[in-house]
């Protein structure tokens, strides 16, 4: 019955007290040790001696420690870092529909961007997604083209609206060659743009193959998404479909119109639709309704956490590495430990010799090696989340996914179980100390 009721108590923590209570217990084991070894005793003076007369060893060491901390805590921090900006990439897409095949390609092209061939859906299956009962607006979404290796999409303003919360710096296109640019594109409003057909920029700008015949007026610039949309340039979906040669969505009476409603004989075909629900039920009800067999309907952060899911025994496997890995370097401390102590074995003899007692070798051997075990293990935090940051910038600089590697809890969780199991293990090398005969050492 006790072990139910402690189950339901914890069960009604918040996440924040469990996290303070597990780190609190992990920091336990340290902290009693400390106790029960210096109690009565004050070997402060001659640890502050110790640690200036062998301070490059002491570095060394420290150095080892840091380095080993660092390693766990940036590849948690990382994981944590990499698995929640792709999630946050993905928050404004509700729900997607391609032709069928591969969801996740599906989703890289669509969320990420990711240069893709995907089938095309006809103007029929568009009128029917617009249609649908519980939509807001079905945005179609137009790739192809780029400008010196940021995409140029084809799509709508209400796509646009969506994607930058209705906060867009100067205004919407509102004719055929105007265009809004992402957070991280190098152009202003007033800047024009000449498009290359496909992905990435492939020849010198003075040369015109290649290049479409038109000039994009920026007239409006998107706040910061932390997506890979803040690299893409945003022009009317019109215009995309007319540089390629095909009609562009509305009859020869509406051809100047931007933006639905779209005339479905005259629709080219789109590879992906950004769908909104009006409601959070119907988009399920949605999925459902156009999942079949010529057309695939998926929501973008299932897919995204099934990816996760896939990719979670990576994270088991990298967690039991950096469990492995700090045991390993427990065991090189406690060797190293034991042959630190014996650089200052004759001393320790002495002070055997004046009638110290064993117990103030053991508090003094251990507070030495508790002292450049915690010096190591705050300096490895510190340059673990540090490194984690840097790597981080480097990744948002190459994916445009805002990833940000800050300190969690897990990290601290392995640094107080790395420091209180290191702190164990330094009682054998006091132990050993301690019980060593003092008089081989003094003749030594």
């Amino acid at each position: 019955m006790l072990p139910e009721t402690l189950t339901r108590l914890w069960a009604d923590l918040p996440n924040a007290a469990q996290d303070t209570v597990t780190f609190v217990a992990l920091l336990l084991p340290a902290v009693l040790i400390g106790i029960w070894v210096l109690r009565g005793l004050a070997p402060g003076a001659l640890i502050t001696s110790m640690l200036r007369r062998y301070a490059a060893v002491n570095l060394v060491f420290t150095g080892l420690v840091a380095v080993s901390v660092a390693l766990g805590v940036g590849l948690i921090a990382q994981e944590r870092g990499l698995r929640q900006g792709s999630a946050r990439a993905a928050d404004k897409f509700d729900l997607i529909v391609t032709a069928p095949g591969s969801e996740i390609t599906a989703m890289l092209a669509a969320v990420y961007l990711q240069p893709t061939d995907l089938p095309l859906l006809n103007g029929a299956q568009y009128a029917e997604i617009a249609g649908a009962e519980g939509v807001t607006f079905a945005a179609p979404l137009a790739f192809g083209d780029s400008w010196q290796g940021h995409p140029v999409v084809g799509t709508t303003t209400d796509f646009i609206t969506h994607l930058s919360g209705a906060s867009v710096q100067g205004r919407m296109f509102a004719d055929h060659e105007e265009a809004v640019v992402g957070a991280l594109v190098p152009l202003g409003i007033g800047d024009e743009v000449v498009p290359t057909h496909g992905a990435v920029e492939t020849m010198d700008e003075e040369d015109d193959h290649g290049h479409h015949d038109i000039h994009y007026k920026v007239v409006g610039k998107l706040p910061a998404t932390g997506s890979p949309w803040d690299r893409a340039i945003l022009v009317p979906v019109e215009i995309v479909w007319e540089l390629h040669g095909l009609a562009n969505g509305h009859t020869p009476e509406t051809a100047e119109q931007l933006g639905p409603p779209f005339a479905p004989e005259n629709f080219p075909g789109t590879p992906a639709i950004l769908v909104k629900p009006e409601k959070l039920f119907q988009a399920y009800a949605l999925r459902t309704e156009f999942s079949r067999a010529d057309m695939m309907a998926f929501f973008p952060g299932a897919v995204l956490s099934q990816l996760h899911g896939l990719a979670s025994d990576v994270r088991e496997a990298m967690s039991l590495l950096t469990v492995v890995s700090q045991i390993l370097v427990a065991a090189a401390i406690l060797a190293g430990l034991v042959l630190i102590t014996r650089l200052f074995a004759r001393n320790l003899a002495v002070l055997r010799a004046l009638g110290a007692a064993p117990r103030f070798l053991l508090a003094v051997v251990w507070s030495y090696a508790a002292t450049l075990l915690t010096l190591g293990t705050v300096v490895g935090f510190g340059l673990g989340i540090g490194a984690a940051a840097v790597l981080s910038r480097i990744l948002t600089a190459r994916t445009s996914v805002q990833i940000s590697a800050t300190p969690g809890w897990s990290e601290l969780h392995l640094a107080a179980a790395f420091l209180s199991l290191s702190l164990i293990c330094a009682l054998l090398p006091g132990l050993l100390a301690m019980r060593r005969p003092p008089l081989a050492d003094l003749r030594a």
